[in-house]
């Protein structure tokens, strides 16, 4: 009669094995929220990124100029972006 290596571990051995991928879990939860918070992931405003001059219309006066300083700011952000992967790859070449 053969035995594997865990029928030759004591009873209750399974639980520390939950409880550290458990922790692996947290662990990795909390980076991808951080590296999301970093990387203007949490924006409630992207809502307004689908819109474009073409809905004037269809808004009211209020949520169009919204439309538009979200538009404005979300062009900034990615242009400071661009420039910072830029100058991370000249950087490291």
């Amino acid at each position: 009669m053969t035995t594997t290596f865990l029928d030759t571990l004591p009873d209750g051995w399974t639980i520390y094995l939950w409880l550290v991928v458990g922790a692996m879990i947290i662990v990795a939860a909390i980076y991808w929220i951080r590296w999301g918070m970093q990387n203007e992931q949490f924006d409630e405003d992207i809502k307004y990124l689908i819109f474009n001059e073409n809905d004037k219309d269809k808004m009211t006066p209020e949520d169009f100029a919204k439309s538009q300083s979200v538009m404005k700011s979300q062009m900034e952000s990615r242009e400071r972006h661009l420039a910072k992967n830029a100058e991370e790859r000249t950087r490291t070449a």
